[in-house]
């Protein structure tokens, strides 16, 4: 295995992984349930690293926007937990869930308590709890990804929050069955409506290396202040390593060895602690919900840097 000795070799590594990937077969397939993701050509490929001090290296279609989707809820589930600390976990698992992170199966006999904060109805906790404490969820999030990736152009897709609003039964019946069992707090319709255009901010593989950031750096965010205690970051990590692929969990940490979480946009976004954090963008999916370049760049990387937490 080769071991990276210095950033100055991120960009031969990067153009590398881009060599391998454009000749790699079977891209997948992108998110069809959301009629305005069903268009991305699945063979856009782009990867970001950015080192702790803000420098970024990328190759491809590393500064393309697309939509963040449930990379969303890393951030989402940071800046709540930031606000209230280990409350939330009265409301939210810590587990992986062994089922689609669409799925209606567990709540019932975990009494309205999703299994962790990234399959969707722990996503609708969170964001649920930050919109009480915010009154604005999706606002709150996108102010914050602008200030740590130092892009003030961010915004919300409307036509990407439109779509997955004409197309969200299910998680309207997640909401709808936690509220039963009390675990949501704002009417189920203004919940989806922030829930909705949290998913539909768009953001460059660039953007979200740089936004995670705070993550490598044990809490702290871009501009030195503190968002998250040592003990936070750890555990935001931590989830993201057992439950950040939905559930390819195990696969994801046995192929590319780092605390990770996906969206169906395409993205994915990974942390090495201390050290640096990545973006990767390929549209086209696997069964599972990730893309199938992403974790294949992914993997490659730590590979060939040895860069890994195992």
């Amino acid at each position: 295995m080769a071991v990276m000795s210095s950033s100055r070799t991120f960009q031969p590594i990067l153009r590398r992984i881009a060599a391998e990937i454009e000749s790699m077969p079977g891209r997948g397939r992108p998110a069809d349930y959301i009629p305005a993701l069903a268009a991305c050509d699945p063979h856009r490929f782009g990867m970001a690293v950015a080192e702790l001090d803000g420098t970024v290296y990328g190759v491809g279609d590393w500064r393309q926007p697309f939509s963040m989707q449930s990379i969303s809820k890393v951030f989402t589930l940071a800046l709540d937990l930031a606000r209230e600390g280990d409350t939330l976990w009265e409301h939210v698992g810590r587990e992986p869930s062994g089922n689609p992170f669409n799925s209606l199966v567990q709540l019932e006999y975990e009494n309205g308590i999703p299994r962790n904060p990234f399959i969707n109805a722990g996503a609708l906790v969170v964001t649920d709890r930050l919109h009480t404490r915010t009154g604005d969820a999706a606002g709150t999030l996108l102010e914050f990804l602008r200030a740590e990736s130092g892009n003030a152009e961010l915004a919300i897709d409307k036509g990407v929050a439109a779509s997955e609003s004409a197309h969200g039964d299910r998680n309207a019946a997640l909401g709808h069955f936690m509220a039963s069992y009390g675990n949501i707090g704002n009417p189920v319709p203004v919940l989806l409506d922030q829930y909705f255009r949290q998913c539909s901010i768009e953001a460059s593989c660039a953007d979200l290396a740089l936004a995670t950031g705070f993550l490598a750096r044990h809490g702290i965010r871009a501009d030195g202040t503190r968002l998250l205690t040592q003990r936070q970051a750890k555990q935001v990590n931590a989830i993201m390593l057992t439950c950040g692929t939905y559930d390819a969990a195990g696969d994801f940490a046995y192929r590319v060895g780092l605390p990770g979480k996906s969206g169906v946009g395409g993205g994915i976004i990974a942390v090495v602690p201390g050290r640096y954090t990545l973006c990767v963008w390929g549209p086209g999916l696997d069964e599972r919900g990730n893309s199938v370049v992403g974790v294949a760049a992914l993997d490659r990387f730590t590979t060939l840097t040895g860069l890994s937490v195992f």
